[in-house]
């Protein structure tokens, strides 16, 4: 069944690698016209060059609201407008709980938080002229509190969660959608859950099947066919929501 996407502009930041390469791969193979964002040239242009001839490539650090602006300008301008808005960076990288510092705090949160917040700003205009969509990638640290997780990350994502909420109303005035996906366990090639298996694997078996209720990690591509679904016409009365892809980990309501 097609999603009715085909030949929507899209932006997808953090598109170089795991989750955000997935998610463009998913768009292209729509029949999207696609904008891939992300700090290592190399990796991006190669990511965008396997995807397809005419995939646009526009390295840069969006943490940087100068950045993420010239970013979505330059999409908007090569592609002829934008329709939808994919928010990828991130990364859960930190120190331990209790161990935080100002700083680190200030680095977090402008990995998890404000590299959304600042391209959904620049974007909108763009976006406004047809009604489009935005789905940007949480994380279940942000949905309840995760045994190990890093306090900066699972703060940052709770309030990339709340930001979702309240912007929603604003942007729906001007006809957009924006929603979120929490991804639970993802493995991917360079993700944590790689290093974990090769660390050890049967602690990672165990923690499966103590806490996920399918007993599994997931894929980029369980993610990707997500954001699909959310940015299509067929879920057009969806805003403002968090949707849970974790293999039944999470226990809130």
């Amino acid at each position: 069944m097609k999603s009715g996407l085909e030949g929507k502009r899209v932006l997808v930041s953090g598109g170089s690698r795991g989750i955000g390469r997935a998610i463009a791969g998913a768009f292209a193979a729509e029949g999207c016209r696609l904008a891939l964002n992300a700090r290592d040239a190399d990796a991006l242009q190669k990511t965008a060059s396997a995807l397809g001839p005419d995939v646009i490539a526009l390295p840069g650090d969006v943490t940087d609201p100068a950045v993420a602006s010239g970013v979505v300008e330059a999409a908007a301008g090569r592609l002829g407008g934008l329709d939808v808005l994919v928010t990828n960076v991130g990364s859960g990288r930190s120190v331990p709980p209790g161990q935080e510092t100002p700083e680190e705090w200030q680095r977090v949160f402008a990995i998890n938080l404000f590299s959304a917040t600042t391209l959904v700003g620049a974007a909108t205009p763009h976006l406004a002229k047809q009604g489009g969509s935005i789905v940007c990638i949480s994380s279940i640290c942000g949905n309840e509190a995760i045994p190990g997780a890093p306090v900066t990350y699972s703060a940052a994502k709770a309030a990339l969660n709340a930001f979702v909420s309240g912007i929603s109303r604003p942007l729906g005035a001007s006809g957009i959608r924006i929603n979120a996906i929490a991804p639970g366990n993802i493995l991917f090639e360079g993700s944590v859950w790689e290093r974990k298996l090769a660390e050890d694997r049967n602690a990672v078996e165990s923690m499966l099947t103590r806490e996920v209720a399918l007993q599994s990690l997931g894929t980029p591509e369980d993610v990707a066919r997500f954001a699909v679904i959310l940015a299509a016409p067929d879920t057009g009365f969806a805003s403002g929501a968090v949707f849970t892809v974790d293999g039944g980990q999470t226990r809130g309501t």
